[in-house]
């Protein structure tokens, strides 16, 4: 019974040990990982895309805690994207263990044309956080198109649409809707690996 308890003891001290040598790497890697955080100026820019040096990471208001952006040292590029609006982009320098606040503002796009007639297009997609592109273009994330009262307004004809998040295999979709139509799309993103492509560059 001894020599048992002796064992025990011992497996649970080389336990400890590799918990603490495994706290340690992490508190020392850390350091070495600089912080972004940001500040929204309304809530169009709380429920943005964020992309960092390309890659989509999730909407503004949700980069904190267990989400908050670490990077490594050096130069990077960050940008912001909504729906009707312009993209704002910085180039920021990350420095070791520093915390690092970037004001984000976003301009309505002149450009932008809305059609009087529409058909609505609502999503039952997890996880909620993923990135809605609508014919290449994105219209923000999975959370803001579903629930009640929350659709995408589309102009009737033929749409393609994407859902992506790092760390799954997209989904995408072929619809063609008459005007005041209600369409629903549902789907569970597969985790796997998605190619950049699917994340970067679509705006």
């Amino acid at each position: 019974m001894a020599k048992k308890l002796s064992g025990v003891v011992r497996v649970l001290v080389i336990s400890f040990a590799l918990l603490a040598v495994f706290a340690q790497a992490s508190h020392a890697q850390n350091q070495v990982m600089g912080e972004v955080r940001f500040e929204a100026a309304s809530k169009v820019e709380k429920t943005s895309g964020v992309w960092i040096d390309g890659q989509y990471v999730g909407y503004l208001n949700e980069l904190k805690g267990d989400k908050k952006v670490l990077l490594l040292p050096g130069e990077h590029t960050v940008a912001a994207r909504a729906s009707g609006y312009q993209e704002s982009e910085a180039k920021i320098v990350v420095e070791p263990g520093q915390i690092q606040i970037l004001h984000v503002k976003l301009d309505r796009d002149p450009r932008v044309q809305y059609s009087s007639v529409t058909a609505e297009v609502k999503l039952s997609v997890a996880p909620d956080r993923a990135a809605v592109f609508v014919d290449d273009a994105y219209v923000g994330h999975v959370s803001e198109f579903q629930g009640v009262g929350r659709a995408m307004l589309l102009s009737p004809g033929k749409h393609h649409i994407k859902i992506a998040l790092t760390g799954f295999q997209p989904f995408e979709t072929e619809v063609d809707l008459q005007p005041k139509q209600k369409f629903e799309v549902k789907t569970d993103l597969v985790k796997g690996n998605i190619t950049d492509s699917l994340v970067k560059g679509s705006k």
